[in-house]
């Protein structure tokens, strides 16, 4: 069985639901969840994998970071425990994750539809040079048409946004790893919860 203590962390899955969902998302219900997530850690049974996938169904992080155990030399593991899952489970383990992060993250993030968020513009959009690309306060991608918006720091000014401005964006649609919408206007930090 793997163990905290095999992987050098001080947490388990129900210390997560207990601390990181439960009291969190009585705090604030936007709040976003993030994590990491290795699948055939020497000694992972298949029971472990179970339990790591019935956490992710239970949690439904927003983001989430799934890679295949793989020895690294400077790592406590590559010196103290020995690589037993084979390489084919591994893979098998990590797309199974992946499968069920992506069905979980498209649940969690179509709560966004409808709402409009802050958005942090970073540039063009990596697959259509008519939209750009952002991130939220939960460091989720917004894309959204590039088009003249109104600056509320400017009224009846209408202005492109341009990397680095903030943007109030309505959400159309959700993806496990993006949200889509339409930009409402430019804003400051300071002034979003108070404009459009």
């Amino acid at each position: 069985m793997v163990t905290e203590e095999m992987q050098g962390v001080t947490y388990n899955g129900t210390i997560v639901l207990e601390l990181q969902v439960g009291k969190l998302v009585e705090i604030s219900s936007s709040v976003s969840l993030s994590s990491d997530f290795i699948a055939g850690f020497c000694g992972e049974t298949e029971e472990d994998h179970v339990q790591t996938v019935s956490l992710l169904r239970e949690v439904q992080y927003n983001m989430g970071f799934l890679f295949a155990y793989s020895m690294r030399q400077k790592t406590r593991a590559y010196h103290r425990l020995k690589d037993d899952v084979p390489e084919e489970v591994k893979l098998r383990r990590l797309e199974e994750l992946i499968t069920v992060f992506r069905e979980e993250a498209t649940k969690a993030n179509q709560i966004s539809v409808g709402c409009t968020q802050l958005v942090l513009v970073e540039g063009l959009s990596k697959r259509s040079a008519t939209d750009l690309c952002g991130r939220n306060d939960g460091n989720l991608k917004v894309i959204f048409p590039d088009a003249e918006m109104e600056d509320v720091n400017n009224p009846g000014l209408r202005v492109r946004a341009q990397p680095g401005d903030y943007v109030l964006v309505k959400i159309t649609s959700a993806s496990s790893q993006t949200l889509r919408g339409h930009v409402l206007c430019r804003t400051t930090l300071k002034d979003s919860s108070e404009n459009c």
